[in-house]
C-alpha cells in the first residue's frame, strides 16, 4: 500500500479535452496517495467531464457546476469541502511525476514551520525547458513565473520564492481558509500571486521544492496570448498591486509601476494584445474604490514591516524582463511586529 498524504487535491476544469483524462491518469501512478482528490467543472461545454474516467482513482468526485465559476471560485467552492490537511491545486493541463505528491510530503516534513509549498514545473512539451519555478514578484508590482522558458539546468535548488503558481501548489488548508482563499472577484490569473502575498503579509513563506516536478502545457486551454489572458492579467496585476503593497513601498515603487506599464502598452501598439491593455487597465481603475476597501482590510491585519516585505521581492528590472528564477535561502525573513 502507498504511503497516504493527508491533502486534498483539487483540479478546476473548463474544457479541459483530454488533457484533464492524462492528469488523473498521471495521480493514478503517484507512489504517494492523496487523501481525496475532488474535480470541479465548471460547466464544461466541450464533454471533457463527461469522459472522466476515476475508476482506479479511489476518493475521487466530481462536481458540477452549474456555470463558469472561474479558477479562484472553483477552488474556492472545493477548498470548502475538502477534509484533508493540505489543498493541492493542481491545473488540468499537468501531468505529475509519479513521486510529485511523495517530494512534497517529504518536504513538509522537512518544513514543518511553512505553509505553503511550491512545485518545479517543466515544459510538457520540451522536457529541457523550466516552465516556472515558483511566481516572483517585482517591487515594481510585476508577478513572473520564475525561470519561464529557461533551461533545465536553470533549476535552483531547494529555497524560499515569493509565491506558489496555482497550477502546483500545496498550501494549508486552515491557512487558505483563514485568509478567504482566492479573490474570487479575480476570476483567474494572478488570484494565487494575490493569494501568496496576502500571506506573505501575514508572516507565511512559501517554499519551492525543486525535486516535486510536474509537466505543464501552459495555457493550453485559455490561450497565452487571448484578449482573455492579457485583459484579466492586466486587471488583476494592477489590484494586486494597489492592495496588497504597503503604503511606503507603494509610494517608492509607484513611478516604476507606472513607467513599465506604459512601457508594455508602447510594445504592444499595432496588436491585438495593445486593446486588451487598455480594457484590463479600465476595469481596474473601474472598480477601485472596491480595490481600496479590499486594501484597507490587508494592510490593517498584516504583521510584517514594509522592510521586510520588500526583502521578499525582487527589485532588478533586468530580472523581470528575463524571467529569471528568485529563489533564496529559507528563513532569512521573518515576522516582525513594528510595521512601517
Amino acid at each position: 500500500m502507498p504511503h497516504t498524504l493527508d491533502a486534498s487535491i483539487i483540479i478546476v476544469n473548463y474544457n479541459g479535452g483530454d488533457l484533464i483524462q492524462a492528469a488523473i491518469d498521471h495521480l493514478q501512478a503517484q507512489t504517494c496517495a492523496p487523501k481525496e482528490v475532488i474535480i470541479v467543472d465548471n460547466a464544461s461545454t466541450d464533454g471533457s467531464a463527461d469522459r472522466l474516467d476515476l475508476g482506479h482513482l479511489p476518493n475521487a468526485k466530481l462536481l458540477r457546476m452549474s456555470e463558469n465559476l472561474g479558477f479562484a471560485a472553483g477552488n474556492n467552492v472545493a477548498a470548502r469541502q475538502a477534509t484533508g490537511k493540505w489543498l493541492i491545486l493542481l491545473n488540468p493541463d499537468t501531468e505529475p511525476h509519479p513521486d510529485w505528491l511523495s517530494q512534497l510530503s517529504a518536504a513538509a516534513d522537512r518544513h514543518p514551520e511553512a505553509k505553503l509549498f511550491a512545485s518545479a514545473q517543466i515544459s510538457a512539451e520540451d522536457h529541457s525547458i523550466l516552465d516556472g519555478t515558483g511566481d516572483c514578484y517585482s517591487a515594481f508590482g510585476f508577478p513572473w513565473r520564475g525561470g519561464f522558458e529557461y533551461p533545465r539546468s536553470a533549476m535552483p535548488g531547494e529555497g524560499e520564492c515569493f509565491s506558489p503558481c496555482g497550477a502546483s501548489a500545496m498550501i494549508d488548508r486552515d491557512t487558505f481558509l483563514s485568509a478567504g482563499g482566492f479573490d474570487e472577484t479575480y476570476f483567474c490569473y494572478c488570484e494565487d500571486v494575490d493569494l501568496g502575498y496576502r500571506l506573505r503579509l501575514q508572516g507565511e513563506h512559501c517554499i519551492f521544492i525543486p525535486s516535486a516536478i510536474i509537466l505543464h502545457h501552459g495555457s493550453a486551454i485559455s490561450g497565452r496570448r487571448s484578449d482573455f489572458t492579457v485583459r484579466l492579467g492586466t486587471r488583476n496585476r494592477l489590484t494586486t498591486y494597489l492592495k496588497n503593497t504597503p503604503l511606503i513601498a507603494l509610494i517608492a515603487t509607484l513611478p516604476g509601476h507606472i513607467l513599465l506599464t506604459l512601457y508594455l502598452y508602447l510594445s504592444a501598439l499595432g496588436k491585438p494584445r495593445a486593446a486588451s491593455i487598455r480594457r484590463g487597465l479600465g476595469e481596474a481603475l473601474a472598480r477601485l474604490p472596491q480595490t481600496m476597501k479590499a486594501r484597507r482590510a490587508v494592510q490593517k491585519s498584516r504583521k510584517l514591516s514594509s522592510l521586510d516585505i520588500a526583502r521578499a521581492m525582487n527589485w532588478n528590472p533586468i530580472a523581470l524582463h528575463r524571467r529569471q528564477p528568485h529563489v533564496w535561502a529559507s528563513g532569512t525573513i521573518v515576522s516582525d511586529k513594528h510595521q512601517l
